[in-house]
């Protein structure tokens, strides 16, 4: 396959949608003989902060000397980030030579499925990820899962130490209702004698789903602060409480840390997508945050050093329709003197009129309505003028469509 090919066989299993259940992903892995059993792993659930910390984790890994890769979703720009060894992301030749090695796996187990079960999109990208991990000879893996953590599709992976990060009311179509059915599913992923490392600030519910499937599987239950104890380049007070996660996760793994270390990688580690700076005069920054709980660490972040001085606080917004956007609003809007209401590409952005008529119901600071991105953007700079800050949040999508350069191939829309 070329690049190109791949790109377009992944998003040719969009077509199956989400469907949960380990057997496609446990015959995947027999067709490819095991590749998950052929590294260490760390696995990351919870509702906010996975992507973060996996980087973060695998960051402070890799300067202890540890041959490193991590699998995250969702990406930004190409699938290819999704897949990292070391310090970058595969480059376009060697990843489709990934998704080529799953894709034939696939097709052998979809003819093993019987009536219109497939292997589903993520399914094969988990594939993909395991397969490349284990042939790059990596001595440990940082695992995001992708939805839940029972019937994820990473959760095939014997792994030693496991991290909750948050549980907040989302996905609860899947997952369940309340802040205890979601913990339970999440942490199904942990193993029999492992170590769960617990993220600060943990709702109490979530806590005491913890330690009853610890007690239940002799786990040991690792409980990080919020202080991680160096100086991060990454902005905002929830990065500095994933960072001080990541460093348990490590420390949990590794044993005792080295302080130059995790100093180091403190200092290297960017997220792209969070709190991303991508331009100046206005200081202009991108963020993912797409629930309320994400959208309060935003909040809380406009009060880090970064963003006092700054004159207009001008947001560029999309919200999807099944995510809580009046939650989300209630947050934010405190924070902004105007908006500028646009659509992700993605087809279930609500419409930018329906984000502005909630935005006035809730009190919200003057609007407009520009339905693309990167004109809303723009927009939103000229509101806020040089000495203003512009920020695009409500929806990783969004990110991505501002990210995206102008000509690349359409979005993955799961």
């Amino acid at each position: 396959m070329t690049p190109e090919e791949a790109e377009r066989y992944i998003l040719s299993r969009e077509l199956f949608g989400m469907r949960f259940g380990l057997d496609r992903m446990r015959r995947l892995m027999t067709a490819m003989d095991n590749p998950q059993l052929r590294f260490q792993s760390i696995h990351v659930v919870g509702t906010n902060g996975k992507s973060s910390t996996v980087r973060m984790t695998a960051a402070i890994l890799r300067r202890h000397g540890l041959r490193t890769g991590s699998y995250l979703s969702p990406h930004l720009v190409s699938f290819a980030e999704r897949i990292r060894v070391e310090d970058s992301d595969l480059d376009p030749s060697a990843f489709a030579a990934a998704i080529q090695r799953a894709a034939h796996a696939a097709e052998l187990v979809d003819r093993s499925l019987v009536g219109d079960d497939r292997v589903t999109q993520f399914e094969l990208l988990t594939a993909a990820a395991y397969s490349e991990l284990a042939r790059r000879s990596v001595d440990a893996a940082v695992i995001e899962a992708g939805l839940g953590g029972r019937y994820d599709a990473t959760n095939v992976i014997p792994s030693r130490v496991q991290v909750l990060t948050s549980v907040g009311l989302e996905h609860t179509r899947w997952l369940g209702p309340t802040i205890t059915a979601i913990a339970t599913e999440k942490l199904d992923v942990v193993q029999p004698g492992a170590t769960l490392v617990l993220g600060h600030g943990l709702h109490p519910d979530a806590r005491a789903v913890a330690e009853e499937v610890a007690a239940e599987r002799g786990a040991r239950i690792v409980r990080a602060g919020a202080d991680p104890g160096v100086p991060l380049t990454a902005l905002g007070a929830y990065q500095r409480r994933n960072f001080a996660l990541a460093r348990a996760a490590a420390e949990a793994y590794l044993g005792e840390l080295d302080a130059g270390a995790v100093a180091t990688a403190a200092a290297e580690t960017l997220v792209p997508g969070r709190l991303q700076v991508v331009d100046s005069e206005p200081l202009t920054v991108l963020d993912g945050a797409h629930n309320p709980e994400g959208m309060a660490a935003l909040a809380e972040a406009l009060e880090d050093p970064f963003a006092a001085g700054l004159g207009p606080v001008v947001a560029v917004i999309s919200i999807l329709d099944d995510k809580d956007a009046a939650g989300m609003l209630t947050t934010l809007l405190p924070k902004c003197d105007a908006l500028v209401l646009t659509a992700s590409q993605n087809p279930r952005a609500l419409p930018p009129p329906t984000l502005q008529s909630l935005a006035g119901q809730l009190g919200g600071p003057p609007s407009e309505v520009i339905r693309d991105p990167h004109t809303a953007l723009e927009r939103a700079r000229e509101i806020a003028g040089a000495d203003g800050l512009v920020l695009a949040t409500g929806s990783i999508y969004l990110v991505a469509d501002l990210l995206r350069p102008a000509g690349a191939g359409r979005a993955s829309m799961l």
